[in-house]
């Protein structure tokens, strides 16, 4: 792609201004110099998609460059590929798989991380290159090794870095398994969420050193965790409320309600509740339900039978357990909940809400995590009183 100093001598200084005031305080210096060096737009592809009140539309560069030149540096993410890098159907068929991410959450991010000339680096999730290029200035190429599991966004990244001069280390493969020929690494990023701390980046990363990922709960994709690795080997670790990030492609799943989980021979139990469904599937009360029973997702469904408005459905990850809340539509503050299998999910989901509004409703940064020889252990406040993350 062509470079355009005079756009990025336009654009880079208001977007930094708008992340400096979103973060509550300037971006730091030797960022806003990495943002200058290389520019974001530098790192997009020529088509891209925007968000249209839910449907996915794509901008091409050189048929609509204003809008793509928009996108590029406006406050928030930019869809860069969609279905894998297979072409859509049609466009009710577009999902995304790739993006850069919201520029607030990458300085948050590169921030979070600490990182001083010479430190080394291993990061996860290339995408674009973006967070790489900068990294790279800042660190010096020869210390960054990045990693992308889909070759052509890999072979991309990799053009896009080499034409502004950065040759840092490029791997195509899966970020599960680290980059062991160049470990020990300073500092890990992940710029994928995941829903398990790989092993392999605890073994790769030096003791004292930093791990940084988004993290992702089957209940709730919210969350920036941060673990400092132990000389036993030990990582143990804090949350912050920011960033939501797609999830690492290895670690996804692929469920269905009527297709995996709910079957026409299955006779739940029938019960009621005043516990409001919307209250349990957002925000910090979702965080903690989800930390506290770690392997049950949910998912709505409207209309789903005459009389009754919508449903929640809730449902273990290896689909032996599910349940359903129903709301008539009305202005009554009773739901009808259906349950079967062998765990009672929302008799679970009330008793962790009823533990969170106990604890003083804690958010994530209350919240952390210890991943060990024991497994994932969660914990409030403090690590010695834990739980096993199912």
């Amino acid at each position: 792609m062509t470079y355009h100093p005079h756009i990025s001598e336009q654009a880079i200084p208001g977007l930094l201004r708008a992340v400096s005031e979103d973060l509550g305080h300037d971006v730091a210096p030797e960022w806003q110099q990495a943002a200058q060096a290389a520019p974001r737009h530098h790192f997009l592809p020529d088509r891209i998609w925007t968000d249209d009140h839910g449907r996915y539309r794509p901008v091409h560069r050189m048929g609509n460059a204003a809008a793509w030149f928009e996108a590029a540096y406006a406050l928030g993410p930019v869809v860069t590929q969609v279905n894998d890098g297979t072409e859509p159907d049609g466009p009710d068929d577009v999902w995304p798989s790739s993006s850069a991410s919201h520029p607030s959450v990458v300085f948050r991010m590169l921030e979070g991380i600490e990182l001083e000339p010479g430190a080394r680096l291993l990061h996860i999730g290339t995408g674009t290159g973006w967070d790489t290029g900068m990294i790279s200035h800042r660190i010096g190429d020869a210390n960054v090794v990045t990693i992308e599991v889909d070759h052509v966004l890999a072979d991309r990244a990799r053009d896009a870095l080499r034409s502004l001069g950065y040759h840092p280390t490029v791997v195509c493969g899966d970020g599960r398994l680290g980059w062991g020929l160049r470990a020990p690494y300073d500092r890990v990023l992940a710029t994928c969420s995941v829903r398990r701390i790989p092993s392999h980046w605890i073994a790769q990363t030096r003791p004292g050193g930093v791990i940084l990922t988004p993290w992702d709960n089957p209940w709730i994709c919210w969350g920036l965790l941060r673990l400092v690795v132990g000389e036993d080997g030990t990582a143990v670790g804090r949350y912050s409320p920011y960033s939501a990030f797609m999830l690492m492609r290895t670690q996804r799943q692929d469920l269905l309600i009527h297709r995996d989980v709910v079957k026409e021979d299955h006779q739940p139990q029938e019960s009621t509740t005043t516990l409001p469904r919307r209250a349990v599937i957002s925000g910090d009360a979702a965080f903690a339900i989800g930390h506290r029973l770690g392997d049950v997702w949910h998912t709505w469904q409207d209309n789903p039978v005459e009389g009754v408005a919508d449903r929640l459905w809730v449902a273990t990850t290896d689909g032996t357990s599910w349940a359903a809340v129903d709301h008539d539509g009305g202005e009554g503050d009773d739901f009808t909940v259906y349950q079967f299998g062998p765990r009672r999910l929302w008799d679970e989901i009330e008793e962790a809400h009823r533990w969170w509004t106990g604890n003083g409703s804690p958010g994530p940064d209350r919240f952390g995590l210890t991943v060990g020889p024991e497994g994932h252990r969660a914990w409030l406040d403090d690590p010695a009183d834990s739980w096993p993350l199912r």
